[in-house]
């Protein structure tokens, strides 16, 4: 029975990770997911990642995320499609399958591929640990596991509309229609308004005590920024926007030209001072007026904490929302009591963990508009 939980709790990160990454995983395709491995062969990596494309994704867009997401929560680079052979007639599978279960001894396990289950318990146990305490190869799998990340801003109307059965009258495709038909009557034409992602702005602090934790926080920036909507500055001593530096689809030239343009990695915090600088150059000028604004730092600030309570009703006023992951919020008996961390929280919207992987999934939750976990 532990085996059956195990592997169910590996499977079910797997889905976590997967809306993470963009695709809709709702309950009901999870539940036909998990039934679905049940009836085929829960150990075999090949039945897994079939059940999985054929129930938990739901339109072309989801493929990519899909093959992304597999190969970072089960291993193996080479997509799972090429190594299969072509599938032969339902009826013939099912007789192939048979006599394989007959020659089978219970429990053996089939040396064509390792068990799914046992390569998922790790990333599934690796999402809840903290990075800080990670050794360089869980480092290594946390890199390989935030490469699949998404992130998409809450869903706002926008002043756009498109053709639609429903909603008010389009006049002016509703005159094209009559004047199409000679002015005879035809049918009314309608339109609805769009919706579309809010910008993200994510703001990551770089200092010496965010150290363990700037390379997987601005990793998950890089994943973040291929939505199109998202701008990423670092914070420490200094402002540097590095949307730029992080276009690079490859992760590693990313952090490599983000290290190349931030000159002050590992420094103080000036926290106050800096966010003022934003404000004044950007976000004033549109670019935090109905974002969503995301804080990544512990809120150790060397400035004067009045400053940056004052920034922060300033960033309150202009920004949809303001979220704060803090990776000190998890530990044991932590209380908001620094300076600038209690200066700033009467400003906040949400105030979450950001010291996991699994953490920075529900941070991603948070700023699609889900409630705080």
């Amino acid at each position: 029975m532990s085996a059956v939980l195990a592997g169910d709790a590996a499977l079910l990160g797997f889905a976590r990770a997967l809306r993470a990454a963009g695709v809709d995983a709702s309950a009901e395709r999870v539940h036909t997911f998990l039934c679905a491995v049940d009836v085929l062969r829960p150990g075999m990596r090949a039945d897994v990642y079939w059940a999985g494309r054929l129930t938990l994704c739901g339109d072309r867009d989801d493929l990519e995320r899909y093959e992304r997401v597999f190969a970072a929560c089960f291993g193996g680079e080479e997509p799972v499609q090429r190594r299969m052979a072509p599938a032969p007639a339902p009826r013939l599978r099912l007789v192939v399958r048979d006599a394989e279960t007959a020659r089978r001894t219970p429990g053996a396990a089939d040396p064509a591929a390792p068990p799914a289950a046992s390569l998922a318990s790790s990333a599934e146990v690796l999402r809840h640990r903290d990075i800080a305490e990670l050794d360089p190869a869980e480092r290594a799998e946390v890199r390989r596991l935030l490469a699949a990340f998404a992130l998409r801003g809450e869903a706002r109307r926008s002043a756009r509309r498109r053709p639609h059965r429903r909603g008010p009258v389009d006049p002016h495709r509703t005159v094209r229609e009559l004047l199409r038909h000679g002015g005879e009557p035809a049918l009314l034409r309608r339109h609805t308004r769009t919706e579309v992602p809010r910008r993200v702005v994510l703001l990551v602090d770089v200092s010496g005590s965010m150290s363990p934790y700037a390379d997987a926080l601005l990793r998950f920036a890089h994943a973040a920024s291929r939505g199109g909507r998202t701008e990423v500055f670092t914070i420490g001593t200094r402002l540097t926007r590095v949307t730029r530096e992080l276009s690079h689809r490859d992760p590693d030239l990313a952090m490599a030209a983000v290290a190349a343009a931030v000159p002050d990695w590992r420094g103080g915090t000036r926290l106050g001072e800096l966010l003022r600088a934003f404000l004044d150059r950007w976000g004033q000028r549109g670019m935090a007026r109905g974002a969503i604004v995301v804080m990544l730092s512990d809120g150790w600030e060397r400035g004067d904490p009045e400053l940056l309570g004052s920034q922060m009703r300033r960033l309150h006023r202009l920004a949809h929302r303001v979220i704060w992951a803090n990776p000190r919020k998890a530990r044991p008996g932590y209380a908001p009591l620094a300076a600038g961390m209690a200066a700033a929280l009467p400003s906040v919207d949400a105030f979450v963990e950001g010291h996991s992987l699994g953490a920075l999934e529900r941070l991603a939750g948070v700023v699609r508009g889900a409630s705080e976990a």
